[in-house]
C-alpha cells in the first residue's frame, strides 16, 4: 500500500493547497481512526470513573485502542455494511480487549456518540494547527503595516484609481480580518462538544447498566477528552457542526481577501507587490508565479460551497436522521483541510511578501495628477466656487488625457489660480487622509 491515506488513495495530488499541511495529517484517515479509539476509550474510562465499570476494564480498552493494531483500509471497506466505520471498529475493538472486559466496550453508546465525538477531537486539532498559522500571519502583517504605514499607494475602488492611500492600511486591514477569523476560530475552538445520548438521546441504556444519574455521564466523558460538556446530546442538533462550517468558512473568506490584493497588486503591469517565492511555470521560464495567494484564493472559493453543506444538514428528521449525519463527513473533512492549507499559505505568503514603493510611487503618476482630484475639488471650491471649481476640473481631467500633459501643470496656467500653492495640493503622497492614524489604531489590537 502506498503511503497515501487510505481515502481512495488520497495523497493530495489534486490538492496542492493542503498536501502535506499539518492540517493534511490532522484529518486523515489515521487521526480520525485515532479519533475515534479516544472516543471509544474515553467512555470506558469515564464510566469507571463513575463506577460503572472496573478500572481495569478502562485500562484494558485504553491498552487496546492502539492504532497500530487495526487495519484502517479494512474498516473502511466494512464500513459499507453498515453505514458508518464505528460499527467494525467496535467489532475489531472488542475483539482486542478479550473476554473479560470486551462487553465494556462502546457499551450503552450509538455509533454516532463515537463518530460525533472523533470529529470534534480531529476539529479541535486541527484548529489549533489554523489559530497558530492565523499568529503567524498577523504578526507579519503587523510588521508590514509598521513599516510601511506612510507608503502611499493609489486606492482603487471598481478596478480604477480613486485616491491615495497606504500600504500600511491596506496590510492593517488584512491583519483585522486574520483577528477576526482568529477570535471566530478560538470561541469555536473552546466550545467544542462530546456527543453522548445513547440511541435516541435519552442516556436510557446507561441507567440500565446501573447509572443512577445517567445525565453525569456526558459532563465525565468530556473531561477525559478535554472536550466541552454538552448540555443535551445533539444527535439531531447540529450547532456544533454549523458553527465549525461558519468559522471556517469565514477564515477562508479573510485569507482570501488579502489573496486576492496581493493578486491584483502582483501582475506584472502593476508591480506593487511580489510572492518571496513566486512559482515557476512549465512552458516559460521568465514567470515567478503568486503561487501562494492563487492556492489561498482557490480555497476561498471552495470553502462556501463545503460550508452550504454543512448548513444543509442541520435540518436532521428525528433522533438520528437518514443521510443528513452521513453527508457531513467528507465536506467537513475537505473544510478543514482546505482551510488548514489556506493558512500555512498565509503565513508564508505574509512572511515573505515584498513590497514595491517605488512601483506604488510610479503607478501614483499614471493618470497625471487626476488620483487628487477629490482633495482639489474640495480646495478650489471657496475661490472659485462650487459650480466653476467642478467644471474647470472636469475640462482639465479631458485635457490631461488629449494633450498628455498633468494637472499641475494645466493647473499652473489658470489665472485665478496664481497664487495658490499647487505642489502640496498635486501631490498624492500628501492626500492620505488618517490612513497612518487608522494604521496605528489597527496596530494597537492584540
Amino acid at each position: 500500500m502506498s503511503s497515501a491515506d487510505h481515502d481512495g488513495g488520497d495523497g493530495g495530488l489534486l490538492g496542492p493547497g493542503w498536501s502535506g499541511s499539518p492540517a493534511a495529517a490532522a484529518t486523515s484517515d489515521s487521526a480520525f481512526l485515532r479519533a475515534l479509539l479516544a472516543a471509544e476509550a474515553a467512555l470506558t474510562r469515564a464510566q469507571a470513573a463513575l463506577g460503572l465499570a472496573p478500572a481495569a476494564a478502562a485500562t484494558a480498552v485504553t491498552g487496546a485502542a492502539d492504532p497500530g493494531r487495526f487495519d484502517v483500509g479494512a474498516l473502511a471497506e466494512r464500513a459499507r455494511g453498515g453505514g458508518n466505520p464505528v460499527i467494525p471498529l467496535v467489532a475489531d475493538l472488542t475483539k482486542a480487549v478479550g473476554g473479560e472486559y470486551g462487553p465494556y466496550v462502546h457499551r450503552g453508546a450509538t455509533s454516532q456518540d463515537i463518530m460525533d465525538t472523533a470529529t470534534m477531537l480531529v476539529a479541535a486539532r486541527t484548529l489549533d494547527l489554523v489559530l497558530a498559522d492565523l499568529g503567524r500571519t498577523e504578526e507579519a502583517l503587523a510588521r508590514l503595516a509598521a513599516e510601511h504605514r506612510d507608503t502611499p499607494m493609489p486606492g482603487r475602488t471598481l478596478t480604477q484609481h480613486a485616491v491615495p492611500t497606504t500600504f500600511g492600511l491596506k496590510a492593517a486591514g488584512w491583519r483585522s480580518l486574520v483577528l477576526d477569523a482568529r477570535d471566530r476560530v478560538t470561541r469555536v475552538r473552546k466550545a467544542l462538544p462530546a456527543q453522548l445520548g445513547g440511541a435516541a438521546g435519552t442516556l436510557a441504556a446507561f441507567g440500565v447498566y446501573g447509572a443512577p444519574h445517567a445525565e453525569q455521564l456526558p459532563a465525565a466523558y468530556a473531561r477525559e477528552l478535554g472536550l466541552a460538556a454538552p448540555l443535551l446530546p445533539w444527535h439531531t442538533l447540529r450547532t456544533p457542526i454549523a458553527d465549525l462550517a461558519g468559522c471556517l468558512a469565514f477564515t477562508a473568506g479573510a485569507l482570501g481577501k488579502t489573496a486576492a490584493d496581493v493578486l491584483t497588486l502582483s501582475r506584472t503591469e502593476i508591480g506593487e507587490v511580489s510572492e518571496g517565492g513566486g512559482g515557476g511555470s512549465s512552458a516559460m521560464p521568465h514567470k515567478a508565479n503568486p503561487v501562494r495567494s492563487t492556492l489561498i484564493a482557490a480555497a476561498a472559493r471552495r470553502a462556501p460551497q463545503l460550508a452550504a453543506v454543512l448548513y444543509g444538514s442541520m435540518t436532521a428528521a428525528d433522533e438520528r436522521p437518514a443521510g443528513a449525519w452521513h453527508a457531513e463527513w467528507e465536506p467537513l473533512r475537505d473544510l478543514l483541510r482546505t482551510v488548514g492549507g489556506a493558512a500555512r499559505d498565509a503565513a508564508e505568503l505574509a512572511a515573505g511578501l515584498r513590497v514595491h514603493p517605488e512601483a506604488m510611487r510610479r503607478n501614483l503618476d499614471l493618470t497625471n495628477g487626476l488620483i487628487v482630484s477629490e482633495r482639489l475639488s474640495a480646495e478650489l471650491a471657496p475661490l472659485l466656487g462650487r459650480a466653476r471649481a467642478r467644471d474647470l476640473l472636469t475640462e482639465l481631467a479631458r485635457r490631461t488625457h488629449t494633450e498628455h500633459r498633468t494637472l499641475r501643470e494645466l493647473l499652473s496656467e489658470e489665472a485665478d489660480l496664481k497664487d495658490v500653492e499647487l505642489d502640496s495640493l498635486t501631490d498624492p503622497a500628501r492626500y492620505t487622509g488618517s490612513a497612518g492614524v487608522l494604521t496605528d489604531r489597527a496596530l494597537e489590537r492584540r
